[in-house]
């Protein structure tokens, strides 16, 4: 069904400071810049309607050929064409488990879906008596999956139908990064910091699911796929300018975070945080820092409730290597500029669309951010007019 363009001018309040308000703990930054950067100007953008009638769409990849695919969260994947025809559900998409925060999560796109249409996807799946995040790869062909694989399966299962994750980055060099949470519960969360298990992790695969030889715990405790661990629930991972991956991840009552994951390092979640839980009790031991764990590049107090990001890459130079950010609550598309790996300012775009889940950047400079919404839609972001 075809909907048409609606037209509209967005002005942007980039009062990042005011906007934010005061924090709800007594943590002190690390460092200068670790948050509350300065606003950025304000950027003039045009938006349109590119396709509606979507249910809570969650991952959002473009193909070659100019159209695009997006996830539903109870299950289904569409082929969006480039002027916003949905197609009928794709065949052949693995059942999901679409409880509580659970469904079909992410979709991504093989850097060689050219030759082999090779697609990847993330979802919530039953199995062993409980749930978990699993990632699977297959072959698109026309409007059908065909030899789907699933290349890892989260361990153990959780009762908890909660902080899924998942992200899926495949990278020119044939690996894979997967992103995913602990569940939630206090029983779960724990096992962010058990590299036994893959709750509060990121995973890292060759393509076809085996192990690289250069993870940092293979042939040393731990389980071989772990990349990093000690994170909360990662719902944005994008591989940046400088080749490396950021993540970013949901905070508690604060503290959400923008991480680069190195290899075998903790990133502190449940011990250390710069939020506090959801009754304002402290989180795990109540300080912000210990040594041994990392630091976030960045934190929010209080929280955007981050969802995709994307490094811009396009025409617009003012956006030049920027970082694009969905965010959930209270709603907006999150810009950082980032020097010498460090945000040095910030900007919140799109501030009255509601529930942004997902942001794509296209090659053209332009970009498709995702309303979580039943109906929810896709929506085109033009810069600088």
């Amino acid at each position: 069904m075809r909907f048409a363009a609606i037209m509209m001018i967005l002005p942007t309040l980039a009062c990042a400071q005011v906007e934010q308000g005061a924090p709800n703990t007594d943590f002190q930054p690390a460092f200068a810049s670790q948050t509350r950067a300065p606003a950025l100007p304000a950027t003039p953008v045009t938006t349109s309607v590119l396709a509606e009638g979507l249910a809570n769409p969650w991952g959002i990849a473009a193909l070659p050929d100019g159209s695009y695919l997006v996830t539903e969260r109870p299950g289904t994947l569409r082929r969006v064409s480039a002027d916003g025809v949905l197609s009928d559900p794709i065949a052949g998409v693995p059942q999901v488990d679409a409880r509580g925060q659970g469904g079909l999560l992410d979709v991504a796109i093989a850097p060689d879906f050219a030759q082999t249409g090779t697609i990847y996807l993330t979802y919530a799946k039953r199995y062993d008596g409980g749930t978990g995040t699993v990632a699977a790869r297959a072959t698109l062909t026309g409007n059908t999956l065909s030899a789907v694989q699933e290349i890892f399966v989260q361990t153990p299962p959780s009762q908890a139908t909660m902080h899924y994750g998942s992200r899926v980055v495949p990278t020119a060099d044939g690996k894979v990064f997967i992103t995913t949470g602990e569940h939630s519960t206090p029983a779960d969360r724990v096992l962010a910091q058990d590299i036994n298990t893959t709750y509060g992790k990121i995973i890292r695969l060759n393509a076809d699911g085996s192990v690289p030889s250069d993870n940092p715990f293979v042939g040393t405790d731990g389980i071989d796929s772990i990349w990093s661990y000690g994170h909360r629930n990662v719902q944005g991972a994008d591989i940046g300018p400088d080749g490396a991956l950021w993540t970013m991840e949901h905070g508690p009552r604060g503290g959400d975070e923008l991480n680069r994951p190195e290899p075998g390092l903790n990133y502190g979640w449940p011990v250390i945080s710069y939020g506090v839980n959801y009754s304002g009790s402290p989180v795990g031991s109540g300080e912000s820092a210990r040594e041994g764990m990392e630091q976030p590049v960045y934190y929010w107090d209080p929280v955007i409730a981050p969802g995709g990001i994307g490094f811009y890459d396009g025409d617009y130079a003012d956006w030049q290597d920027d970082l694009f950010i969905a965010g959930l609550n209270p709603g907006a598309l999150v810009r950082l500029k980032l020097q010498d790996g460090q945000v040095v300012g910030e900007e919140r775009l799109l501030r009255d669309l509601g529930r942004i889940r997902d942001v794509e950047v296209l090659d053209n400079g332009e970009l498709l951010v995702l309303i979580d919404a039943d109906p929810g839609s896709i929506i085109r972001v033009v810069p600088g007019q």
